[in-house]
């Protein structure tokens, strides 16, 4: 399920860099942030959803591949975005 528009609007309102930044690194792995934490509790119930599965796999790859884009680009909004979503840093 995808996130409501509500919840949308706050994660990108705190992440973005500007007022009309949607597709930024920091707004995009703030709403992925998110889609793997509901994807990591719907599984928690749903143990056989397999396809659920794959896609959070899926989702949690594409989050690394833009974390190790941002820490190579600005590593001081690497540190400070990792810190503010409560995810590891490699």
């Amino acid at each position: 399920m995808a996130l409501d528009m509500a919840k949308k609007k706050e994660i990108i309102a705190r992440f973005s860099r500007t007022q009309n930044d949607t597709g930024s690194s920091e707004v995009q792995i703030a709403l992925l942030t998110e889609r793997i934490a509901y994807l990591t509790a719907h599984l928690k119930v749903n143990k056989k959803d397999h396809s659920s599965r794959l896609g959070l796999l899926k989702l949690v790859a594409k989050r690394r591949h833009l974390l190790q884009y941002l820490k190579r680009k600005d590593y001081k909004s690497y540190s400070s975005l990792i810190s503010a979503l409560n995810i590891k840093g490699r």
